[in-house]
């Protein structure tokens, strides 16, 4: 298959049905997570908020279910900077199967000082990474009762200027925060691409796939009140820089495809057709730093020891 895949098979206001299927986008109660939950929802599949804020996500339901007439969708506590507390967030979800996952939840900040997770990981190393890498160990068995389920792995542009220190993965000597964001993500990526490698070699039938959304911006997002309001005034500054980028709405698209589009394959990468910032989803080259796979095994050791869990053997 070539590098890139063309779109016009593919029509993001035209989703397959997936009636009978269960995701779970993890983040779903805001930004690109919400808009994710939002047009999964419209296939007919049940589709599972993982949130860490009972309220925001009881508001993502109430908002989806007056947009989506018969949507099946609802929320679990989920809170990936609690490594100790995923097992039971699975075990709430109360399902036999699952058909793909979205790891789309992350913390992002923008100043010192350096903050920890309560098991004493970088927040954004934890949240955003070690903590789907932990929660991918606790989903296997349900995602390996589905035919044929998916791992999806929200990265982010910001990752591609970026590069891991494998001996300060925690930023401990020298911490800025947008880095540490970005190597964060970097993170997500490289694990994304080696379990999907992994999982290869051991026959699973379960595919990971990486995603970007390339430029999301709130201010060429959609209104979704209470989840999200743009503002007249809002949406004139933003005007000028949707010939760049687009809303977080469109930013979902390269995961719902990633999640549904039977020609989308395991080991792969998608974010958006034009400059990889804006446009319908499409198949990019993997970027040639996410290609190290020296570099993408030494972090799975990291973060197998970090968290104790290893998701290549789907055993709890």
């Amino acid at each position: 298959m070539s590098s890139t895949s063309p779109a016009r098979s593919w029509v993001v206001q035209r989703l397959p049905r997936a009636d009978g299927s269960v995701f779970l986008v993890t983040g779903g109660n805001a930004g690109i997570g919400y808009f994710v939950a939002e047009q999964l929802s419209a296939t007919g599949a049940t589709v599972v908020l993982g949130s860490r804020n009972p309220a925001k996500a009881a508001a993502a339901t109430a908002s989806i279910r007056s947009r989506v007439p018969g949507a099946r969708v609802r929320a679990v506590r989920l809170d990936l900077a609690d490594l100790t507390s995923l097992g039971t967030a699975v075990a709430s979800l109360d399902v036999e199967h699952l058909d793909a996952v979205v790891h789309n939840a992350g913390v992002a900040l923008d100043a010192p000082p350096r903050r920890e997770t309560g098991d004493g990981h970088e927040l954004m190393f934890g949240t955003n990474h070690l903590g789907h890498f932990a929660l991918t160990h606790w989903l296997m068995p349900l995602l390996s009762a589905a035919p044929a389920a998916r791992i999806v792995t929200v990265g982010s542009f910001a990752a591609k200027s970026e590069r891991l220190d494998l001996d300060d993965l925690q930023s401990r000597q020298d911490y800025r925060p947008k880095r540490a964001y970005g190597r964060s993500k970097l993170a997500q990526m490289y694990f994304g691409l080696e379990l999907d490698r992994r999982l290869r070699a051991v026959g699973s039938p379960v595919a990971s796939v990486v995603v970007h959304p390339g430029g999301a911006l709130d201010s060429l997002t959609p209104s979704r009140p209470p989840v999200h309001v743009r503002t007249a005034g809002a949406r004139l500054r933003g005007a000028p820089a949707a010939l760049l980028v687009q809303g977080k709405h469109a930013g979902a698209w390269p995961a719902v495809r990633a999640v549904l589009d039977p020609a989308v394959r395991g080991g792969q990468l998608w974010g958006p057709r034009v400059l990889g910032l804006r446009g319908g989803p499409r198949r990019e080259r993997v970027w040639n730093h996410l290609t190290d796979t020296s570099a993408a095994a030494r972090l799975w050791d990291a973060s197998r020891d970090l968290t104790g869990v290893d998701p290549g053997t789907g055993r709890p």
